[in-house]
């Protein structure tokens, strides 16, 4: 009999999951397949599973006549994950004997082992044991073989776990037996010391340094402060002899000490390069790093430091920062001299190649740089639009259609592993789809992959559309990348929140491209990635529902309140979405910072001054993505730099006979050298990027 709390858990379970399943079909199209689940099936799976969740058989009742339904395995791995700790072993190798190669049973047999690891029933672990299955469990099977009273073997048994800059903590009785039979030598010591320093992990160094001869472990110990507490190594590097290990401990103390706070890192160099003996290349790391950080910081010095960077010590971080300084200090001549010292791949760059035609003409050398805004005005990016508009040009969109194959697609639904993708997707469960999703398509064909994004797209699974179609002439397919879904409601929401919906559509394309369960690191929930407790907050200023952090997975719900958050946003910047989208991504309190520093500059040297890589692109792609959008919904767009008002102005939303710019396809001729391979075009078109690498799927 089921409790009558697990009887509200069941309830709560299933209204997620229908709430998910919901939001599926309210984005999903029409297209059908025989392969395909039955409504009737779907409810009654997200009813059973709900009820499998809670453990136990009652969950079968329920299922019954779902024994052939292409999910039902699913159900039974519900049930034994929540029975984990009382299982014995028939009962899983029954289901993994039933269900062999299935995601759940993979699963199961990683959880039970490491159950089984908690009980210390290693005779069970090592007879169900698969190498393969991750460090932990690695680390689990030495247990086992330790217990078996075998010793370990360093080039059988730890040789790959040394390589791992950090290790879970499955592996330390492991690491202390090795070390109690001698096998961690110094030298060995010293190569995992040095791979953990490179990977910046002071925990790792620090505990492995515990091991070494007393003639060593002071200098492990300070690479380890260096490291976790680089003032402190800096104030006691003063002490310090002058050694290999203490050298590298010095040097990484003030790369660290630099990006932290660059003036106390200036006056530790001053005092403590007469000290050391360091090589040119640690020199060279020194002054990269405190050049750099002063520039990130946009100090009086930033500009000389870079300049006079040995050449040996730049990379293409500082040269890139010689160029962003010299913008921000709009000193014309330094900054052609810097974008003239920028490697040959990143002069090829949409942003140099743009900054390069703005400094030309500043200059007074209009021709030249006319001519080069005429090449970045092909492309359908960030820079691409802002080039169009600084020659008053229309905008380069090519769009693309996908040719059909109704056989190959048919053929596709009947695979098992992408019809329990779409089931699950169909059902609400969607981690589970993507992982089937991922496994079914590994390895297949380009235009395997690519009929496979489509199919998912007009199913309304837009997200595979987004992840799946990023790359070559994909990138034209603008009606799977940059879907609509008017269902959820955006641009009633948008409207009703005073903001444009082009913009709307933006944030969520590059938040979370669509996929409606996204959750960040830092609980970030949904297709506009919002906070709960910020969701709260807009809620009850805005006069509305709000039913706990969960209900951001529900698009409509999500939708609501991030238009709502976005208009807060902007009302901060006098309507600017593009100062909006910034603080959207770092914060208003950052942008505010930079506005304070920084505010007389035009929007586009603005941007290229933000000091956060992740946000530059973040605005860069997201008044890419409004110009799409808007011309995806109008037929044309708004030009970019309507929407980028200088600082201080305000933005106004555009009125119904607001002036548009044209879209068209270049000729071929004038058009950048485009992929090789592609699906069916409508016409030739050059290369379409976002200005910013390919999307990449949000944790969840």
């Amino acid at each position: 009999m089921v409790s009558a709390p697990a009887t509200r858990r069941a309830a709560r379970s299933i209204r997620l999951l229908a709430g998910l399943a919901l939001a599926a079909c309210g984005l999903a199209g029409s297209l059908r397949a025989s392969a395909e689940g039955s409504d009737a099936e779907r409810t009654r799976f997200r009813q059973a599973y709900a009820m499998a969740q809670q453990g136990g058989d009652a969950w079968r009742a329920q299922a019954a006549g779902l024994e052939h339904y292409v999910l039902f395995p699913y159900l039974e791995a519900a049930s034994l994950e929540h029975d984990l700790r009382t299982l014995d072993r028939a009962r899983v190798d029954a289901y993994l004997a039933a269900n062999p190669g299935l995601i759940p049973a993979a699963d199961l047999r990683r959880d039970f082992l490491n159950e089984l690891a908690r009980r210390k029933d290693w005779v069970t672990f090592t007879a169900m044991y698969q190498p393969g299955l991750g460090d932990g469990l690695s680390c689990f099977a030495l247990q086992a073989k330790l217990s078996r009273g075998q010793p370990l073997v360093f080039e059988t048994d730890l040789a790959d776990l040394w390589k791992k800059a950090s290790l879970p903590n499955a592996c330390d009785p492991v690491l202390s037996a090795a070390h109690d039979q001698g096998l961690l030598t110094p030298d060995r010591l010293w190569t995992r010391i040095q791979t953990a320093a490179d990977a910046g992990k002071g925990g790792t160094v620090a505990g492995l340094a515990a091991w070494l001869p007393p003639e060593d472990a002071a200098a492990g110990q300070r690479i380890a402060q260096a490291l976790n507490d680089p003032t402190s190594a800096l104030r006691d590097a003063a002490t310090w002899p002058d050694t290999p290990r203490h050298r590298q401990a010095v040097t990484l103390a003030l790369q660290r000490m630099a990006r932290k706070q660059s003036t106390v890192a200036d006056s530790a160099w001053t005092s403590l390069a007469p000290r050391f003996s360091l090589s040119e290349q640690q020199k060279g790391a020194v002054l990269n790093a405190l050049a750099l950080f002063h520039a990130t910081d946009f100090d009086e010095s930033a500009l000389d430091r870079l300049v006079a960077l040995p050449p040996g010590a730049q990379t293409d971080a500082t040269r890139e920062w010689r160029v962003r300084v010299a913008l921000a200090r709009q000193d014309w001549p330094a900054a052609l001299a810097a974008i003239d010292a920028l490697a040959p791949a990143q002069k090829d760059d949409g942003e140099w190649r743009y900054f390069r035609a703005l400094v030309l003409a500043k200059l007074g050398r209009q021709g030249e740089a006319k001519a080069i805004y005429q090449n970045v005005a092909q492309e359908a990016t960030y820079f691409g639009f802002l080039a169009a508009d600084r020659i008053d040009a229309s905008y380069a969109i090519c769009p693309a259609t996908m040719a059909t194959d109704e056989r190959r697609e048919a053929a596709l639904l009947t695979e098992p592993g992408v019809d329990r993708a779409f089931e699950l997707y169909s059902v609400g469960l969607q981690k589970y789809a993507r992982r089937e999703w991922t496994a079914a398509l590994a390895g297949r064909d380009a235009d395997t992959q690519r009929l496979a994004a489509d199919l998912a797209f007009r199913k309304g699974w837009y997200d595979r559309g987004v992840f799946g179609l990023s790359s070559g002439e994909s990138l034209r397919l603008y009606e799977q990348r940059f879907p609509l879904a008017r269902q959820d409601g955006v641009v009633e929401q948008a409207s009703q929140a005073g903001i444009e919906a082009p913009w709307a559509y933006a944030i969520i394309r590059a938040e979370s491209a669509w996929m409606t369960d996204a959750r960040s690191g830092a609980d970030a929930r949904g297709l506009m990635q919002l906070l709960p407790g910020t969701a709260s907050l807009v809620a009850r200023r805005n006069g509305l529902a709000w039913s706990g952090g969960d209900s951001l997975y529900e698009p409509t719900t999500n939708i609501i309140l991030g238009t709502r958050y976005l208009s807060q946003m902007a009302a901060r910047y006098n309507g600017a979405p593009w100062l909006a989208s910034a603080a959207y991504n770092a914060g208003p309190n950052k942008v505010d910072q930079w506005v304070s520093a920084r505010g007389s500059l035009d929007p586009d040297l603005f941007v290229a001054s933000i000091p956060y890589k992740e946000t530059r692109e973040y605005v860069a792609r997201v008044m890419a993505f409004a110009v799409i959008y808007d011309w995806r919904l109008t037929g044309n767009a708004l030009p970019i730099g309507s929407r980028m008002t200088r600082i201080g102005s305000t933005y106004a939303l555009p009125a119904p006979g607001a002036v548009r710019k044209p879209v068209s396809c270049p000729a071929p001729s004038v058009a950048r050298p485009a992929p090789p391979t592609a699906p069916a075009v409508t016409q030739p078109a050059p290369a379409e990027a976002t200005s910013a690498p390919a999307p990449q799927e949000p944790q969840s």
